[in-house]
């Protein structure tokens, strides 16, 4: 006879996205948990058919000494739901000077509490890793209930934090604006749907993107739902991207992968005359730095291949085919600037901060914290620093994110709950950006009332190229934030997915403008 279920207790370290847990029932603008590489969502498994699951009894809670705090165990997330209406819902679209806007919206980012933390008051915490935001945001944050442990509102920043403990962090989120060219379907039917994605757009939710992605646009505009990512392409890259409508058909086609039967074929645009006959690097490729997305050619890097043809060469570039055997971060990009020739708009092996020989060769003449430092500074002198992944603000957070990098594909964070730490979203945008202004002073946010009201500006037709209204966030510091629009040109790289064939299929795009033979920049 079944008397109970064991419930058992994670350690600290071991993070919601990976072990799948989540808090109790979600309130507004929670999500359940991505599935591994398929953009499927984790809810509640259900029971036999026709039949009733058995409740499982409640956890009995060990006795507590006196004034110990209880913490609660984790929840299993169980698979089965995509992003669906509440997801789409959360904001809407606006067009305007030729490109993808989202409106600001609200969003709680979650986390179970981390091994380190264990021990320490929480805004100890918040004052040593997550420093994007002065301690008086967050203090302001909990009086404004916005901060939350085990779903109770945080009445006192010094609570000391224990194992499984469960925060929950409300902000106000700003999402960088993408082209407003549309996603084209290529091909479609009951196994796969094949699309062209333009550049700039992120495949799936990633740092501070979420509804500027493909997963996003295409369930909210073209009603394509539950769809499995078979592989990715960089937020800058443009090209063709395939997904499975199946399980099964993603493990058919991840097997392809797997033993070396996908090919894959890419068109470039580079600097100067490329090589007339063809060229196979294989240098190996190092990722310098996670956060930014940078990565060079090392011997202590991951073994690669590229293979490199020229179509064209128009006096003063060439346009390459590049057919990668490997799958490395930026493998094209890496290769295409070590032999010299990087693609000719390039935001990041295509800089002075590689030096004189811009990484030829691997010629760079700096350690990697100085290329790091060097490639920021260029950027901020430009007022283009976020097309690095990051934001002014994310230099003055503490530790090495894993999660994006230039590349958008964000394989370590959780898309659907957001990001892991409870702070705010961390990196990737697009825009170019002016130095995000500070908070005017600690004082007011210190002195901010929790029950202020929020404030609308903008008109209230929300017609498509108008901003229509938007709210404005007395704690938000991006509300009162300027920053400069990218033109639509910068959301370009010259870098284009133009073929993948398989055993049993083949998908193509049409060659890109700026891959035309007479294409004069």
């Amino acid at each position: 006879m079944r008397h109970g279920v064991r419930r058992a207790v994670w350690p600290a370290w071991v993070s919601a996205a990976r072990i799948g847990v989540r808090p109790p029932p979600p309130s507004r603008g929670d999500m359940a948990e991505r599935g591994p590489g398929t953009g499927r969502a984790r809810d509640e498994e259900p029971g036999p058919a026709g039949k009733e699951e058995e409740a499982a009894p409640a956890p009995k809670k060990r006795r507590l000494a006196g004034g110990e705090r209880y913490v609660p165990p984790p929840r299993k997330l169980n698979p089965g739901v995509s992003f669906g209406a509440e997801h789409f819902a959360e904001t809407s679209y606006y067009f305007e000077g030729g490109l993808r806007k989202v409106r600001p919206y609200y969003f709680d980012f979650r986390t179970y509490c981390k091994g380190r933390w264990v021990g320490r008051s929480l805004l100890h915490v918040f004052g040593t890793e997550f420093r994007a935001q002065p301690l008086s945001y967050y203090r302001a944050a909990a009086r404004a209930g916005r901060l939350r442990l085990n779903e109770e509102p945080v009445r006192d920043l010094d609570i000391v934090l224990k194992n499984n403990d469960f925060l929950r962090n409300t902000v106000h989120r700003h999402e960088p604006p993408v082209t407003a060219q549309p996603i084209r379907i290529l091909a479609e039917d009951e196994e796969v749907v094949v699309v062209d994605k333009p550049s700039s757009l992120p495949v799936h939710p990633c740092g501070r993107f979420r509804h500027n992605t493909v997963i996003f646009i295409l369930g909210k505009e073209h009603g394509l739902r539950e769809l499995h990512t078979l592989h990715r392409l960089d937020r800058m890259t443009s090209g063709v991207l395939m997904f499975a409508k199946t399980a099964a058909v993603s493990k058919r086609i991840d097997e392809q992968v797997r033993q070396r039967q996908l090919e894959k074929e890419y068109v470039c645009r580079v600097v100067g005359e490329f090589p007339e006959h063809e060229v196979v690097c294989e240098e190996p490729i190092l990722v310098v730095s996670y956060k930014v997305g940078v990565c060079r050619v090392d011997a202590k890097g991951k073994p690669c291949q590229t293979l490199f043809q020229r179509l064209s060469y128009n006096g003063s570039s060439s346009v390459v085919r590049c057919l990668p055997r490997t799958g490395r971060t930026h493998q094209i990009r890496v290769h295409l600037q070590f032999l010299g020739h990087p693609i000719l708009n390039d935001p990041i092996y295509n800089m002075e901060a590689w030096g004189p020989h811009r990484g030829k060769g691997g010629r760079i003449g700096k350690t990697d914290e100085e290329l790091l430092k060097a490639l920021v500074e260029e950027h901020r002198s430009k007022q283009s620093l976020e097309v690095l992944g990051i934001g002014e603000e994310d230099l003055n957070s503490a530790g090495e994110s894993r999660d994006c990098g230039n590349s958008g594909d964000c394989t370590k964070s959780d898309p659907v709950n957001g990001s892991s730490c409870p702070a705010e979203d961390e990196k990737d945008p697009e825009r170019n950006d002016i130095a995000a202004c500070p908070l005017n002073s600690d004082t007011n946010l210190e002195t901010l009332d929790k029950d202020k009201e929020l404030s609308l500006c903008g008109n209230q037709d929300g017609q498509a190229g108008e901003k229509g209204w938007e709210e404005k966030d007395p704690l938000c510091v991006e509300c009162r934030t300027s920053r400069r629009d990218p033109s639509p040109k910068e959301l370009v790289m010259f870098l284009h997915a133009l073929r993948y064939k398989g055993a049993d299929f083949e998908y193509c795009s049409s060659m890109p403008e700026w891959a035309m033979e007479d294409w004069q920049e």
